[in-house]
């Protein structure tokens, strides 16, 4: 037994000589310290041993187990100052810049819209998501029966005690609102989420940006209202845009027209977004109907006005080269990050 002991004394003395990293300390260890290593080996040796011969055998076997500790201390030491001292940091390299978030397009576009407008003396107001039919259709004359009601698809909501609550269909409840509680003069824009039964497409959502302003003064006439959504389209899309106002019709305003935009994909010649048209509506438009005004409070043999109403995606569209409406909600960093 005492010769097993100086035969694994010697082998300990050898690995010890080879401890330089935390790789080999740890091999030395599981090797030689923990349960099932050579050390306890011996111990559970001690058993067979003749009593008379315990003591000193136990006596040898100590002080390799101190001896073994011990320098097993000495590696362990020498190799975390050697781990110290050498820079595992480089302090010089530029560290990791984490993302920064931006504006989303659809929130640039507005803002840039608001600024146009609030230049031309336009303030911003803005309105509840779910409405009333009174709101979204009756005061904007669009009685029960009426055939124009068909236009609208519209997301009605389940109330035990009411069947006219809605999301609303345009942002325009926000005019008559304005329209009851202040006194003409009144120049705002009303921006604001909106929400249409339609089927999602390249170019149309069910749930969609708006924005739409109403005029209302003493002697506003239709020139003004093509002077104003003329001005706003050369800041937005550049002085050299083309557009047009063809007629059209909306139960809300009499006279009314759409503007439409010359194409920025095809440039005109005809593709998907523009229905192979190369026209691109932006704004529809026109002359505050005498009834809506009627409806408010407003005498429309004194006082006159006109409202228009475009989609903030569309726009986004226009100004950021996007062809597909969906694009814009699908949280593709590759294409938001680049505006």
């Amino acid at each position: 037994m005492i010769e097993t002991i100086q035969q694994l004394k010697t082998v300990i003395e050898q690995d010890l000589a080879t401890i330089h990293d935390p790789a080999s300390l740890e091999t030395f260890r599981l090797k030689h310290l923990v349960k099932k290593g050579t050390l306890q080996e011996l111990v559970e040796q001690m058993r067979s041993v003749p009593k008379e011969e315990k003591p000193m055998i136990g006596k040898v076997l100590n002080e390799l187990r101190n001896f073994v500790e011990l320098h097993f201390s000495e590696a362990k030491e020498r190799v975390e100052q050697k781990d110290t001292g050498i820079e595992t940091l480089d302090v010089t390299l530029p560290g990791n810049i984490p993302m920064i978030g931006h504006v989303h397009p659809i929130r640039q576009t507005l803002d840039r819209i608001i600024d146009i407008f609030a230049g031309m003396g336009f303030s911003v107001a803005e309105g509840i998501d779910i409405e009333d039919d009174y709101h979204n259709y009756e005061a904007l004359n669009f009685p029960a029966d009426h055939p124009a009601r068909d236009m609208q698809d519209t997301f009605f909501i389940k109330d035990q005690k009411r069947n006219d609550v809605m999301l609303r269909s345009h942002t325009s409840p926000v005019q008559i609102r304005m329209m009851k509680n202040h006194q003409p003069p009144i120049r705002s824009i009303m921006p604001g989420r909106v929400y249409r039964n339609e089927a999602v497409t390249a170019r149309s959502l069910a749930e969609f940006h708006q924005v739409e302003g109403l005029y209302i003064d003493k002697g506003v006439t239709f020139a003004d209202l093509k002077g104003t959504v003329t001005s706003f389209a050369k800041q937005m899309y550049g002085e050299d845009s083309k557009f047009t106002f063809r007629p059209s019709y909306f139960p809300f305003t009499e006279p009314s027209a759409e503007v439409d935009i010359n194409c920025y994909l095809c440039k005109g010649n005809g593709c998907r977004v523009c229905k192979h048209s190369g026209w691109l509506e932006i704004c529809g438009c026109g002359m505050v109907h005498p009834n809506v005004l009627r409806n408010c409070g407003i005498d429309p043999d004194i006082y006159s006005g006109f409202a228009f109403g475009f989609g903030i995606e569309r726009v986004t569209m226009l100004a950021t080269g996007i062809d597909d409406i969906r694009h814009l909600y699908e949280n593709d960093m590759r294409i938001l990050s680049q505006f």
